[in-house]
């Protein structure tokens, strides 16, 4: 099944660059203040097609939410972000996805993120490892002067009082998921997320980075981020590599 989820997020791919590559483009935003475009849209529309030509799961999505009522029993679905970085994608940085996961029990057990300007893809599916574009990663790393990861747009004062208190000064940022990619793949070791996230942002990039021996700590419950929650949104986490211990 995921290759066929890769050929999707292909798929949405194309159409997402064809809007980027334009100089212009029609800016809005959600209720939440949050911005969209007509290319989270078409990806959202080209996704939840091509998942239910796959799979009878249902399909929620940052642009089509299912309410808790609704969703609260389901072993099975499919949790999606069509586009991931929206505001990278309006900075034209580069630094933007698509997130794919499939949720069973409360726990991603397939993920696909994609990266439209580089044509990388990360995948991972549960007890079958971790990949990008089809090459195993793991994130093995014992070194000591840690590198850490930011977001381009979303850091904070707890974000970087938690580098200071851990003694890390090399700072690596990224935007979307890109961040817990590159934590799978080891080149960073940890990555504090302080502050707000929702469940299709993290849940692709968390089985792979399960995958590759890296963690998604929730600081409120210590213990892994899960999903189909009444509240889509996280808890503040902090993801690293498995044998790493911090302060917070």
């Amino acid at each position: 099944m995921i290759e066929q989820v890769i050929e999707i997020v292909k798929k949405a791919s194309k159409e997402i660059i064809k809007i980027y590559q334009r100089e212009n483009f029609d800016i809005e935003n959600k209720d939440d203040n949050s911005p969209v475009t007509k290319a989270d849209l078409i990806a959202n529309k080209i996704i939840i097609e091509g998942l239910n030509k796959i799979s009878e799961y249902p399909v929620v999505t940052e642009e089509t939410p299912i309410e808790y009522g609704i969703r609260k029993n389901w072993k099975f679905f499919w949790l999606v972000d069509p586009l991931d970085g929206t505001k990278d994608f309006i900075a034209k940085n580069d630094d933007f996805t698509i997130n794919i996961a499939l949720i069973e029990n409360k726990k991603p057990i397939l993920g696909v993120v994609y990266i439209p300007v580089t044509n990388d893809v990360y995948y991972a599916s549960k007890d079958k490892g971790a990949f990008k574009n089809g090459i195993k990663i793991y994130n093995n790393s014992c070194r000591k002067n840690l590198i850490g990861g930011d977001s381009n747009f979303h850091s904070t004062q707890m974000t970087r009082y938690f580098f200071e208190k851990n003694n890390i000064q090399n700072i690596k940022r990224f935007g979307s998921s890109i961040k817990i990619c590159k934590l799978a793949n080891g080149e960073i070791d940890v990555y504090p997320r302080l502050n707000g996230t929702k469940e299709w942002d993290t849940a692709a990039s968390h089985i792979i980075a399960n995958e590759a021996g890296c963690k998604l700590i929730d600081i409120e419950t210590n213990k892994e981020l899960v999903y189909n929650k009444k509240s889509i949104k996280n808890n503040f986490f902090i993801a690293s590599r498995n044998n790493l211990e911090y302060k917070i």
